[in-house]
């Protein structure tokens, strides 16, 4: 159904919600619209977007302000040409959600040479973000949220990339509870470094949401978990809301570098919180996309 009863207290911002064809990111997506936000859906498959675009029309209504970029995020260079589209349509970013992540069935390096979970789900964001400050700084107050996961706990950062591109002590859940860790020191290291400005960093744990997390190339025993598991997932509408909470809410204008679950600061593990492989986290990450902040 068009309309909402939504306030429109997103007028004239610009978001950008990465992963945006279904699941979170179209949720999330499709409620800072209805909120007034001309929101850009980053998505790599242009099929996909379309539909994306008409759901969220179909939704609100002709007065959606919507994009749709399109980029394969696992590339650095992608992430590149994309930030160089943004700064072309836009003068300013006043949200970014990076959403989009993926757990790979099997272990597959990018022609780049990463890690496919590793390139998507840190590597990405963390070039994407940083490629992105100058626009975000020409915003009143600037938002940076990124989905992470409670996954991280099962995390672990492996430092060295030959270690992490080694075939045989591959395993997807492992790597895609590495690349959650790295989420969350990312976000703490990135609200230290914008502490003198106007734009926060935070991240989040959206649930156990029923997406399209699990792939066809995924091993038996993922997709054994993953079914086991379903019956206790939530949706993906219940899954965006803290993602919506932090992109639009007043509440938390000035509040950065927290983890959040159901829309309250949570305290993560001491993992999550170590200062210097945060500092050293950024320092590789620097060295692996080329891009220096």
């Amino acid at each position: 159904m068009a309309g909402s009863l939504a306030p429109l207290t997103l007028r004239d911002k610009t978001a950008i919600v990465t992963g945006a064809s279904s699941g979170l990111g179209l949720v999330t997506a499709r409620e800072l619209a209805r909120r007034g936000a001309r929101v850009a859906l980053v998505c790599r498959n242009p099929d996909k977007a379309e539909q994306a675009r008409a759901l969220i029309e179909q939704a609100i209504g002709p007065e959606a302000k919507l994009d749709i970029l399109l980029c394969d995020l696992s590339l650095i260079a992608n992430v590149r040409a994309l930030a160089d589209d943004i700064k072309s349509r836009y003068d300013k970013v006043d949200i970014l959600v990076n959403n989009a992540g993926i757990m790979p069935g099997q272990f597959t390096l990018t022609s780049e040479g990463h890690e496919l979970s590793w390139a998507t789900n840190h590597l990405a964001p963390f070039a994407l973000t940083n490629l992105l400050l100058p626009l975000m700084l020409e915003a009143k107050q600037a938002r940076i949220i990124t989905v992470a996961s409670d996954t991280y706990r099962l995390g672990q950062i492996e430092f060295s990339q030959e270690a992490r591109n080694a075939p045989d002590k591959y395993s997807s859940l492992t790597a895609y509870c590495d690349s959650k860790l790295a989420n969350i020191l990312f976000t703490n290291e990135l609200s230290h470094r914008l502490e003198l400005t106007g734009i926060t960093a935070n991240c989040l744990h959206p649930g156990m949401v029923n997406t399209g997390l699990i792939n066809p190339n995924s091993s038996l025993l993922m997709k054994a978990l993953w079914w086991i598991a379903k019956p206790f997932m939530i949706s993906p509408e219940r899954g965006a809301r803290t993602s919506i909470y932090l992109a639009a809410s007043p509440d938390v204008a000035s509040i950065s570098g927290k983890y959040f679950k159901g829309s309250k600061v949570t305290t993560p593990s001491a993992a999550a919180q170590n200062r210097l492989d945060a500092t050293r986290l950024w320092r590789i990450s620097e060295e692996e996309t080329g891009i220096s902040a």
